[in-house]
């Protein structure tokens, strides 16, 4: 038998797993899975997932009521903070928040309800041409990304989110996407992320054309969640 297979794992007590949880959430500051946390920073210690979660779940409760919130998002957690205190904390970020133009968001909209789909599946549904800009603009973002082709004549390439896209949005997963009763819905997956999102009639007409990006733009916040 290998010494490697020999090593003793170290015990942790309750009080510094969730020590050790806390700060490896924060050194991070993006979501973590269970998974991640047991094959890296407590790999040597033996600790089964049942307490790792149970830690964290006590950690959720300890942050009630504060400005800072430990969330399940995109398959793991990650700590926030508070959506009522994001309005305050704006002014904190230097960097102008990036903009997007609604065909980019109406574009992301469709992928995240219909994933996976082809750009020619999206121009069905938007009624216009999609620019290889908006693709590249969402795929540079890391919120979508090719995950296969569709077995047709051409075999275009089929796109779908990404958990970049869920941590953004603050889902844990696509069940967690607002029910769309109509095309016209599609944007209220965007509806929590800025106040300031200007509303334009881009690309109404039914027949494809193709979409100016540089027009009618749409300044998206950065949220402090991230």
């Amino acid at each position: 038998m290998s010494v490697s297979k020999q090593k003793k794992q170290a015990h942790i007590n309750p009080d510094q797993l969730k020590q050790l949880i806390e700060a490896s959430l924060f050194v991070l500051g993006k979501s973590v899975t269970i998974k991640a946390l047991k094959e890296t920073v407590l790999v040597n210690f033996s600790v089964t997932r049942v307490k790792i979660k149970s830690a964290l779940e006590e950690l959720q409760q300890d942050y009630q009521g504060r400005g800072i919130e430990l969330v399940s998002v995109a398959g793991g957690y990650r700590f926030q903070t508070i959506e009522a205190l994001s309005p305050y904390l704006q002014p904190l970020w230097q960097e102008k928040a990036p903009k997007y133009s609604r065909a980019t968001l109406e574009t992301l909209a469709v992928i995240a309800y219909r994933q996976p789909v082809t750009r020619g599946d999206i121009e069905f549904v938007r009624g216009v041409a999609v620019s290889s800009h908006t693709i590249k603009s969402l795929t540079d973002r890391q919120w979508i990304k090719s995950v296969g082709h569709k077995e047709v004549p051409g075999r275009p390439a089929l796109y779908a989110t990404t958990t970049e896209f869920l941590a953004y949005f603050g889902l844990d997963a696509l069940a967690d996407l607002p029910p769309l009763t109509d095309s016209e819905s599609l944007e209220a997956l965007f509806s929590n992320v800025s106040s300031n999102v200007e509303s334009n009639n881009e690309d109404k007409t039914e027949a494809p054309q193709v979409e100016d990006e540089p027009k009618n733009t749409l300044n998206i916040e950065e949220s402090t969640n991230e």
